[in-house]
């Protein structure tokens, strides 16, 4: 037997509190993260045109991108979009933004996070995320080669 257990989908939820918690994870921090983190993308002098153009009103933004981020990182369902046509429509993000992104998220991250691990945790889903927005609109040769 190699130890494999089948968990149901609320015991992989629980999971995820329970490890979010343990890193001081919590709706608070997730609020801090993105207002920091986008305060400095309107601030970034490429980053801020690229959203300027894609965001006309910031408030229901943020709101959905704490809803988003509560829903990765506590598992709270409170995220139902569709980030691949959110992202598609704006024809103006280049590939080379992503990477730009990532890099300004883990910085905020490096500043915020309550640990190291906390910072860790985002980090490895941003790069997920955007690898998997990577691929939907720009195909396989966004993906990076190993």
């Amino acid at each position: 037997m190699t130890g494999y257990r089948v968990r149901s989908a609320e015991e992989r939820r629980q999971e995820l509190r329970d490890q979010a918690a343990a890193l001081g994870v919590t709706e608070d921090y997730i609020s801090t993260l993105v207002d920091t983190f986008y305060t400095r993308v309107r601030a970034h002098p490429v980053l801020g045109p690229v959203f300027d153009v894609a965001i006309s009103d910031w408030g229901p933004h943020l709101d959905t991108m704490k809803d988003f981020w509560s829903s990765v990182a506590l598992g709270t369902g409170r995220y139902s979009g569709r980030p691949v046509p959110a992202h598609a429509k704006h024809r103006h993000i280049q590939q080379f933004h992503f990477n730009l992104w990532l890099a300004l998220f883990e910085q905020t991250l490096r500043d915020t996070a309550t640990t190291p691990e906390a910072a860790t945790f985002f980090m490895e889903r941003a790069n997920r995320i955007a690898q998997s927005l990577q691929y939907a609109l720009f195909g396989l040769e966004s993906l990076p080669v190993d």
